[in-house]
């Protein structure tokens, strides 16, 4: 019997579903919100935004929606959606800034306070 030969390139991982997914505890690792050493103490930094940006509604009120799946009962992250929730969160900060900016400053309400008078030393002796 002949040896059947391996193909000449490799199939991209992806096309075959076997792309590299992280947990949400190694997705804040990935993005830069925790480091390694943070992550391996139990550090939860940066977790609750994650699932608070995959379970943002649909329709957008809050924001767009983090890209995820789940598998196993667990919000798992590929490659490519660290990459799009990176983007995400760059314009919306860009956004919050712009808005920031343009804010017009608060009217004055209510009275202006009182400017502090110079208090007179107490006569000593009188």
């Amino acid at each position: 019997m002949a040896a059947i030969e391996a193909p000449d390139a490799p199939t991209p991982n992806d096309e075959a579903g076997l792309a590299e997914y992280y947990d949400v505890g190694w997705a804040a690792v990935k993005l830069g919100l925790k480091t390694e050493a943070e992550h391996l103490a139990g550090s939860k930094t940066g977790e609750k935004w994650l699932r608070d940006g995959y379970n943002r509604p649909s329709d957008g009120s809050k924001g767009r929606q983090f890209p995820g799946r789940y598998m196993a009962g667990r919000l798992k992250f590929t490659e490519d959606d660290l990459a799009v929730i990176a983007q995400i969160a760059l314009e919306e900060s860009e956004a919050k800034r712009q808005a920031r900016e343009n804010a017009r400053p608060r009217p004055s309400t209510g009275r202006p306070r009182r400017t502090r008078t110079a208090r007179k030393p107490a006569l000593a002796g009188a």
